[in-house]
This record gives C-alpha cells, structure tokens and sequence, in this order.
C-alpha cells in the first residue's frame, strides 16, 4: 500500500478533522445534559464524526490505486470532503443552537439548513459513484484486492443510498396529512416515531424498524471487505491455503455476496418495521439461510483448486499493506 503521506490529501484533512470533533463531540456528551429527540444532543455529531474518519480514509487510500483517470479521482475525492465537511458543519451549528439538524422544518431557516444537507449527501452520493466507475477501471494486479476493494465501494453506495428513503415523509406523517405545515418531515425509525427507545451506542430504535441499519452496514462494507482480504494475507503464512490467490479471491468473493445479502437483510426488516433486536421467524428464517449459504461457500472456496505453486501474491502484500 503507498505510503499514506501519498494518499488524498483533502480526504485525509477532513479525516483528521473529524477525529477533532470526535473529541469534541465525546466532551459534549460529557459536559452537555441536552437532550434532542429522546437522545443525547451531542450523540449525532459523535457517531458521524468517527463514522467519517473511517470512511475519508478508505476512499483517500482507494484513491491511489486508480491507474487512468487520476486527476478526475483527485476532483471527486475532494468533491466528497467538501460535501461531507459542509454536512458535519450543519449538523454542528445546530447542535450549538440546540435544535435538531436531520428533517426540521420548523422554520424557514431550519428547512433551508436541511435542504442544503440533503444536497451535500446527493454530491458526496455522486462523488462516491465517480470514483467507484475509476475503480472499475483500474488495474489492480491481484484480483482478490480488486475485488474487495470494488465490491467494497459497490455496496457502499448502496448503503449511501438507504439515506434518501429515511428524506421522505413516513406513512404516519403522511397519513396526518400535514405536510405543508409539519415541523418535521422524514424519519429514521419505520412504524414507530423517531427518538423512542433504542439500541446503546448505536441508538437504533428496539421498538420499530430503522433504516440507519442497512444504510451504516452497506456504507462501511468499503473498510470492512479490503480489511478481510488484509487479514487473509496476513495469514498466509500460517496457513497454506491461504497462499494460493485462487482461494483468497474465492474467499472475497463468497465474503461480497454474504455481505450483499446481510444488507439487504437488515433493509427488509427495517423497511417492515421491525427492531433488529426481534426478528419474526421469516426474518430468522432468512438469515438462516445466509449463514448456510455462506458455510457452504466458504468450505467451496477453501476445497477448491489450487494454483500449481501456491504462495503469497506480492501484489497483494503491496497493495493492502504497508
């Protein structure tokens, strides 16, 4: 892997200034007892900030593996850090005034705040795509890591893209018919109203669905699925199937497809209104069925042809270590 001083130079700024406001944000839970829509006011800037971190750092990495197009990657990584830094610096400001940043429509001031956030995420949305379309058509030599990393940024626009769904007017909001006039308009929770009981840390809801689940698991397959294939070659050396590159890209591609299948897993139970906390038996049934099809591909992967002289692939160790 370059070396990080090499890596996107915006995108690596704005990560070190979100661990600031992590800090910051971790003091005001702190120091502050505010409470907004049944949690914590400095909760949302908290969980974005090092959600942020990790995401500005995959794409800032990424970004130096493109091998045609770089110039156009270096705009759409910067395009992401600006879009990001604009949606955090709202999120922040209202904070500090103590109102709620995500779906307010109280005031004219407010909705227009929201609505300038909602095309931030649009712009980082379309900047992720960019890059996603560079990474496609790079060269990356091992095809284990090219896959990975693809499938990585693949499902974290679909993940992204869970975030337009929580914009829209819930079924209760439209159902009181009011829309014109509400303070608030959209919601994380599905079934039941924002801000009831929830999940620690995370604050999911464990009274209704909740959206932020898929929309948190499918953005963050962009670190998780390059940090597998990362640690299958860190175990090559222990294990002599894991030498072998055949095995290693079986084993990422079975990893893409269970985790494609768990995102979509977590949408339909939020998208019915269901806690993740108690799944039905149709829901239990179906992650069953995941986690057979993943044993079964995940001893496929480790049963099946070798190359002729299994080793470790240089490309590789280069590309996902440093």
């Amino acid at each position: 892997m370059p070396h990080w001083r090499t890596w996107h130079r915006p995108l690596v700024l704005f990560a070190a200034a979100m661990a600031v406001t992590t800090v910051v944000s971790g003091v005001g839970l702190l120091v502050d007892d505010r409470v907004l829509a049944g949690s914590a006011i400095w909760f949302k800037p908290f969980k974005f900030a090092v959600s942020f971190v990790v995401y500005a750092l995959a794409l800032a990495w990424m970004l130096t593996l493109l091998t045609r197009g770089r110039r156009t990657g270096w705009w759409a990584g910067t395009v992401v850090a600006v879009a990001s830094l604009v949606e955090m610096a709202i999120i922040i400001g209202q904070v500090v005034r103590g109102k709620r940043s995500h779906f307010n429509h109280a005031t004219p001031f407010d909705s227009s705040l929201f609505a300038v956030m909602g095309a931030t995420v649009v712009i980082l949305w379309a900047g992720t795509l960019a890059i996603a379309i560079l990474l496609l058509r790079a060269r990356i030599a091992d095809r284990a890591s090219a896959w990975a990393i693809r499938s990585g940024v693949l499902l974290a626009l679909v993940g992204a893209g869970f975030g337009f769904l929580m914009t829209q007017p819930s079924k209760e909001q439209r159902a009181a018919g009011n829309l014109d006039t509400a303070d608030v308009v959209g919601a994380h929770a599905v079934g039941v109203p924002d801000g009831g009981p929830s999940m620690p840390l995370t604050g999911w809801s464990t009274t209704g669905g909740d959206l932020r689940i898929p929309h948190f698991v499918g953005m963050h397959a962009l670190q998780l699925l390059p940090l597998l294939l990362l640690t299958l070659v860190a175990l090559a050396p222990r294990f002599v199937r894991l030498r072998d590159p055949g095995v290693r890209l079986r084993l990422v591609r079975v990893a893409s497809g269970a985790y494609a299948a768990v995102t979509a897993l977590v949408a339909w139970q939020a998208l019915r209104g269901q806690p993740l906390v108690r799944p039905d038996g149709v829901t239990l049934t179906a992650a069953a069925v995941v986690l057979a099809a993943t044993a079964a591909g995940t001893y496929g992967a480790l049963r099946g042809r070798t190359e002729a002289h299994p080793s470790p692939s240089p490309s590789t160790t280069k590309e996902l270590a440093s």
